[in-house]
């Protein structure tokens, strides 16, 4: 897929070319990852097993696809499965995390950072909200800071946060840090350990379902109160299906929400094809082929927006070609007038230079 994979030392490239297209094969020329990642064939086709199961009456036991999805997550991300938590949104979990919070409590985020991540902050109305540029944030980190709150990757160009900056500024100043990895989780390694609070939606660059999410808390579970808790949060989740339940969950499971079974049962399959292609190859992957198209950009006359190290590229001033592109049979996206472009493991060289030749047009 790559061209620097090609030669005869290739071995374990031929097999992460081999998985992918076994797995994928798009109709389109699809570089809309950031949107919404494709599907493997082997999600797809246990999804289409779990939803018969349930056309035909004999119903598969689908929270054991929550859990396996659990562990590979959690392994993705460096920590116990047991710190981990299984929802459908970030917005939920940027909501609980929000709750925690005294009245007066300081949130620093990144100026225009992804509404899920921040929105939840500013609706409480007695929390002091304070926005920088992404570029500044462990600087702006300042006693009386509570909490820092930025996406690893900004969604709307790709930018990456400076996490071991903010990480470090944010212990010298007793603030805790919440980073959602939603554009970043399945190309950037996840040390999790390394904050707080760890939250992702896995419909993007790892490739699952929508309505898979998940929150990593530390060991202590983070002080946070599971404000939304059903039967689910139960440590005996059968046991706990009527009136106030008994005994919360020991773990993160106790900030679960009730699961979209379907989304799961393919979402196990997908993370699990994420550790057999291994987050390395599928980053240098996408890199190359970024900065392919970057390169090709300033033939063209364009500068993209600065974002060394990320698979997804904006372009100011071209959004308005989306629809044109579309027509083309080449997916990106329009976001606040940029072009933005997005990378991933199911695409190949022939894709970036079909879209720099419909761009050259």
């Amino acid at each position: 897929m790559d061209e620097r994979c090609s030669g005869p030392h290739s071995g374990p490239m031929e097999t992460f070319e081999s998985l992918v297209r076994a797995e994928f094969a798009p109709k389109n020329t699809y570089l809309n990852t950031a949107s919404c990642g494709l599907l493997p064939a082997r999600t797809v086709e246990a999804m289409r097993v779990a939803v018969a199961s349930v056309a035909d009456g004999r119903p598969s036991d689908m929270f054991d696809d929550v859990e396996a999805a659990r562990a590979a997550f959690a392994r993705l991300a460096g920590v116990p499965a047991g710190r981990v938590a299984a929802g459908a949104s970030v917005a939920v979990y940027s909501g609980l995390i929000a709750a925690s919070l005294p009245p007066g409590a300081e949130v620093l985020t990144a100026e225009d950072d992804f509404s899920s991540v921040v929105n939840p902050f500013h609706v409480r109305g007695d929390l002091k909200l304070r926005a920088v540029p992404l570029e500044r944030i462990a600087e702006s980190v300042r006693p009386g800071t509570a909490l820092v709150a930025v996406s690893a990757a900004q969604s709307a160009d790709g930018r990456i946060a400076d996490l071991a900056g903010i990480a470090r500024a944010a212990r010298e100043h007793g603030a805790r840090t919440y980073v959602d990895v939603s554009q970043a989780a399945g190309w950037l390694p996840i040390q999790a350990d390394a904050y707080d609070f760890v939250s992702s939606v896995a419909f993007k660059w790892l490739v699952c379902p929508r309505g898979v999410a998940f929150l990593v808390v530390p060991e202590d579970l983070g002080g946070l109160t599971p404000v939304f808790a059903g039967w689910v949060a139960g440590e005996a989740p059968w046991d706990s299906c009527y009136g106030p339940v008994a005994e919360l969950a020991h773990s993160a499971r106790r900030f679960d929400e009730s699961p979209s079974l379907f989304s799961y049962a393919g979402a196990r399959h997908s993370l699990e094809l994420f550790e057999e292609l291994g987050v390395a190859n599928v980053r240098a992957h996408d890199l190359a082929l970024a900065d392919r198209f970057r390169a090709g950009l300033q033939g063209l006359g364009h500068t993209p927006v600065s974002a060394p190290g990320s698979p997804i590229v904006s372009v100011p001033g071209l959004g308005w070609r989306q629809q044109e592109l579309s027509e083309a049979g080449v997916e990106v996206s329009d976001r606040a007038g940029n072009l933005r472009a997005a990378f991933h493991l199911y695409n190949t060289p022939a894709d970036v230079d079909r879209l720099l030749d419909v761009l050259s047009g």
